[in-house]
Order: C-alpha cells, then structure tokens, then sequence
C-alpha cells in the first residue's frame, strides 16, 4: 500500500509550505525583507511498463507505459526579490536602498555580510553601524561635533558643524551587487553572505552597474503581501486535509484486506 508513504510525503510538503508562509507573515514588519515560497518537484517513478517498449509479437509499442509516482520532495524555498516600499523616518542616518544592491558591514569575525537593512546607528567611537553593532564598509566615522550629517544618492556622507557653514566629506557607502542574488545565504539579523550559487559580490558605488541609489530618512518595508500569504496558507491547510484524508481512506483499505477470512 504506497498511498500510505505518498500521502506522508504530502503532508510534509504542505507542513513546510505552511512554516514558509508563517514565517512571511511573521516578517511583515522587518525591513527590507522579501517573502519566500516554498517550491517542490515530484519523487521517482516506478516504472511498471515503460514507454516505447514492445508489448507484442507483432512489434507493437507501448505509446504511454504504465508509470506510478512515489510522491513529493521540497525543492527549494526561493526568495522573491522585490523592491519594498519606502518609509519616511526622518532619521538622518536611516538609508533606503532604491533599487538593487546591498550594503556590506563586516561582522566580528571579519567576514563581509550584506544587508538591505538601512536602519544604521552610530557606536561610541563614532562609527557607523547596523542594529546589531556590525561596521557598515567602508567604514565611516562621524566626529563627535558634527551638527548634522547629510547622505546623498551617491552614498557620499557630509557633516555640518556649528562654526562653519561648509560641510565636510567624511566618506561614501558602497553596494554590492550579485549575479544571483537568490543564492545568498540568510543568516538571520537581516544578514546574507555569498555563495557558490550567488557569485562573488560586485561592489561599487550606488548608482552604478544596476544598482540602486540611497534614500536618506527613509526605510525599506517588508514586500510580503498579506492577502496573498493568507490565500496560500489556506490552499495549504486544503492539502494537508486531502493528503490526510487519503491515509485515512489507505488505513480503511488495509483495515479491509486484515478482515477477510
């Protein structure tokens, strides 16, 4: 009785489709997060009678064999790349990315991460940094006396302080951009690093090669479609009940075949 192992494989498709569709929905509010969908291909197939092979004496072929498949597999769970809409925050160091790219922090063990999240901060030195603390490359200091700082969409940073009216050039962000972007690896925190699958990173400056501009005083919000994230949780929750049902019908089969005498 395969249906009993083919439903299973099923219901566990729809189980990860559902923790894929919970996890959007959890991120409707982080920045710059892009939805997922869980994708799946079909197993092997038993070949009981193979197409194209002669059933008779007479040399005549089979035109469709007799095929049964074993079920389901996840295949990947894909990242939907997608430009978030921008909120104003009036935070002279929150950065919209407008456009492709990423910006490239170095973590503590320096390594370069990437992150879409431009919500920066600046530590106790004076340094640009991520929520989490992370450098922002290259990096860039703000002295203590700056007044006001000032980012263009070429990602140049100026400081305005009080006993002069002309502003100081203090650094330039830069993005990077990837051939594959969909092959990074998240790590959580808004942090991606490369992969074989996503190339090596391409960084220039904003503006170049593709890449988007930066928006100062605003953010980037999540591009996750409640309506379209609540309509797929229900087909979900519809085959997890229709694969369940055949185990249920499987169970009576068997059940059937033990009784008889």
């Amino acid at each position: 009785m395969r249906a009993l192992k083919i439903a299973a494989t099923g219901m566990a498709a729809q189980q990860m489709r559902v923790e894929t569709i919970s996890n959007n929905l959890a991120n409707m509010s982080t920045t710059g997060y892009n939805a997922r969908r869980a994708e799946f291909a079909d197993l092997h197939y038993q070949q009981y009678a193979r197409a194209g092979t002669i059933s008779a004496s007479d040399g005549t072929v089979l035109p469709t064999g007799v095929q049964l498949g074993l079920g389901v597999r996840p295949a990947a769970v894909s990242v939907h790349l997608q430009q978030g809409a921008l909120s104003a925050t009036a935070s002279d160091l929150d950065v919209a990315i407008d456009g492709k790219g990423y910006l490239e922090v170095t973590l503590p063990s320096g390594q370069a991460a990437y992150t879409r999240d431009g919500s920066l901060k600046r530590n106790a030195e004076g340094m640009i940094v991520t929520s989490d603390g992370f450098a922002v490359a290259p990096e860039i200091v703000i002295p203590s006396d700056a007044r006001s700082i000032s980012i263009n969409g070429d990602g140049e940073v100026y400081a305005y302080f009080a006993e002069t009216a002309e502003a100081q050039l203090l650094g330039q962000f830069s993005l990077a951009g990837f051939t594959n972007a969909k092959g990074l690896e998240a790590m959580g925190s808004n942090l991606f690093v490369e992969t074989e699958a996503s190339g090596p990173a391409i960084v220039t400056t904003p503006g170049q090669d593709g890449l988007g501009l930066l928006r100062q005083g605003y953010l980037e919000d999540s591009s996750v479609d409640a309506v379209r994230e609540v309509t797929e949780l229900i087909e979900a929750q519809r085959g997890y009940e229709l694969n369940a049902k055949v185990i249920s019908a499987a169970d009576q089969m068997l059940g059937a075949t033990t009784q008889i005498r």
